[in-house]
């Protein structure tokens, strides 16, 4: 579908990408990873057209459609957040236009035979075909579904976009490219903004999408459950594993390990070749053999072992010193803002050495309890204290307003480290990999990975013994946030975390709070655990809310005493008993097959056919309310006979 061939771009003398080639093709689903600064987002941009390569092509059919979600975009505003999706149906209305007009026109014209005239009803039932499929179902019906999967109440489609944060303006133009069925989706970093429930609504929809996908992402389990092909950029060069994430990282050691062991035993027998080479070049009686070696050198296929990025953040966090058993303690707390209440008469306790991740839906208060313990915020009731010996350090979700945008890399640790830390300035830089001219940068020219990683070291110049972490993992590489978990999971002191990067919570958490609705639960156990529960509870939930179908009334089963009565009954009353149970049969069925219609339509993926389930569904409960009545009224004549 699309080829991208040879192509470099070139900054200066320097390649970020080197002569790569690789092909998007039909249904592919594609995870596209390497470091920060790898060349990822660029390549999307080429492909959509966004930036040119300095050499080489990108080809693309003619009408396909891309949608494209960068990292950072423009928002628009003056609309409700349902009036904004909806554009994305603007098109109907042209059709629509376009369909009266040509109506109007064919009633006026009798050239009925004309070549014209044939085009102009082509046309006409092409616009009725497009119509039919993209209006199955209610186009508000549809940008309802998608808002609320990706995490929208009801009372917020109203709400002016602008009212919303960044993040939250991110769904909505998701939304969109989603409605818009695109034929290729590209994707970079879309769940850096969602929630651990979206995500996994997000994640289904994908796993459906019938078009080709190219995502970047940095959460492993996001990118092992929707792609089946893994393309890195490693050095400016492309790599293709037709493997998930987790497949490509062991098929990638084993394969640089096969390069290494047979480059080994080539270069012992090249260096072999060349001592005989050297001992006897000045022999007559060896001089064939010398020549045949010489020969034999020159036409080996050298091998050669890929480049490989060895650079890995190192990181220890500095030992904790002992706090008091209960670290943070809330009593009955309800916390907001001047005219807005975000929880209610919560309860929480924090102890001495607890790893504890706060989940849950953007806008419920997790960053406004991390407010809350930094003495940032106070309770509007309630009471709130931090406990006895508690040094707390904190990693600020909007680190672009914590990072002073004119300062250096090297300033920005300068400026708060005092006594012998300033002397490992370079060092603790180095362990974040800002190394040689790196560190005069200024901040405002830091990618979101770079700055992620200068906020995490400014936590390396005091020992504290709570950290409390908000989105660390956000726009790091998975490497980098393996080697994060990993200090996480070692630190001695307590841990307070907000991610919805279920991967990297899973093993380092045992204790959740989750902040829903008003109200924030205290849930024991791991986050896959919660995660399970949660989605029976939306389940259950869901089919609360759904329409419960007549239930037949209960007939008589095989082996009662009523049944062996009806073995003597004529042969009218038989044929009566047996068609009977033939429609319980065909009731159950449809009953059966309209639920499993209703799951998928509460959470339809790209790849299901609304119009098509729709119908299907209908039709099901057509065929079951003509069974139904038949079925009451052959029971009606069995107890008349």
């Amino acid at each position: 579908m699309i080829s991208v061939s040879n192509v470099t771009v070139s900054f200066g003398s320097y390649n970020l990408l080197d002569c790569v080639s690789f092909h998007i093709s039909d249904g592919d689903k594609i995870g596209l990873v390497g470091k920060n600064g790898a060349g990822k987002s660029t390549l999307m941009k080429l492909i959509i057209g966004e930036e040119a390569p300095t050499s080489g092509s990108i080809e693309k059919p003619s009408g396909v459609r891309i949608g494209y979600l960068p990292q950072i975009m423009q928002h628009h505003k003056g609309k409700s957040v349902i009036e904004e999706v909806m554009t994305v149906f603007d098109h109907l209305k042209e059709m629509e236009a376009e369909l009266e007009k040509l109506t109007a026109e064919l009633g006026e014209r009798t050239d009925y035979e004309s070549e014209e005239y044939s085009a102009l009803i082509a046309r006409l039932n092409e616009l009725n075909d497009r119509l039919a499929l993209e209006t199955g179902e209610s186009p508000l019906v549809q940008a309802k579904k998608v808002l609320f999967g990706l995490g929208f109440k009801e009372e917020e489609l109203e709400r002016l976009t602008e009212t919303f944060s960044q993040g939250w303006n991110m769904r909505i133009e998701l939304a969109k490219i989603l409605l818009s069925r695109p034929d290729v989706l590209l994707l970079d970093e879309p769940t850096n903004h969602l929630d651990i429930e979206s995500i996994e609504w997000f994640e289904d929809y994908l796993k459906s999408f019938r078009g080709s996908l190219m995502m970047v992402s940095h959460d492993r389990k996001f990118l092992d459950n929707v792609t089946t092909r893994t393309v890195e950029i490693l050095l400016g060069h492309i790599h293709d594993y037709k493997v998930p994430y987790s497949q490509y990282v062991v098929l990638r050691q084993e394969r640089l390990a096969q390069q290494t062991a047979a480059y080994e035993n080539q270069q012992r027998m090249i260096e072999k070749t060349e001592d005989f080479i050297n001992r006897f070049r000045y022999k007559p009686t060896k001089s064939n053999q010398v020549q045949s070696r010489i020969k034999a050198l020159e036409k080996l296929d050298r091998i050669e072992i890929d480049e490989t990025e060895n650079t890995t953040l190192r990181l220890k966090f500095p030992p904790a010193q002992r706090s008091g058993d209960v670290v943070f303690k809330a009593s009955d707390i309800t916390v907001g803002y001047p005219g807005k209440v975000v929880f209610r008469h919560a309860d929480i306790e924090i102890k001495r050495g607890e790893k504890v991740a706060l989940i849950g839906r953007n806008g419920e208060g997790k960053t406004t309890l991390m407010r809350v313990i930094m003495k940032e915020l106070f309770p509007l009731e309630g009471e709130a204290r931090v406990g006895h010996g508690v040094s707390i350090g904190y990693y600020a979700q909007n680190q672009e307003d914590i990072l002073d945008p004119k300062e250096t890399v090297f300033g920005t640790l300068d400026r708060i480290a005092v006594g012998d830390i300033r002397t490992k300035l370079r060092d603790i830089l180095g362990a974040f990999l800002f190394k040689g001219e790196d560190i005069d940068k200024r901040v405002s020219v830091l990618s979101g990975g770079e700055r992620a990683r200068l906020g995490m070291a400014k936590l390396m110049l005091s020992p504290y013994n709570v950290l409390a972490l908000d989105e660390p993992t956000n726009h790091m590489d998975i490497r980098s946030k393996d080697v994060l978990k990993q200090a996480l999971k070692s630190f001695d002191g307590t841990l307070i975390v907000v991610s919805h990067d279920r991967d990297f919570l899973d093993g380092l958490v045992d204790k959740l709070y989750e902040f829903r609705d008003g109200k924030v639960t205290e849930h024991l156990g791991t986050v896959a655990e919660f995660l399970q529960k949660r989605r029976l509870e939306s389940l259950q939930e869901l089919e609360r809310h759904i329409p419960q179908k007549a239930q037949a009334p209960e007939v008589q089963k095989e082996g009662s005493a009523e049944f062996r009565k009806m073995k003597a009954f004529s042969k009218e009353e038989k044929k009566i008993k047996n068609r009977i149970d033939y429609l319980e049969k065909q009731i159950s069925a449809h009953e059966e097959k309209m639920a499993e219609i209703e799951k998928i339509l509460a959470n339809p993926g790209n790849n299901d056919d609304i119009l098509e389930l729709t119908r299907d569904y209908l039709e099901h409960k057509r065929t079951m309310e003509e069974e139904t009545q038949e079925w009451t009224t052959l029971m009606e004549q069995m107890e008349n006979l």
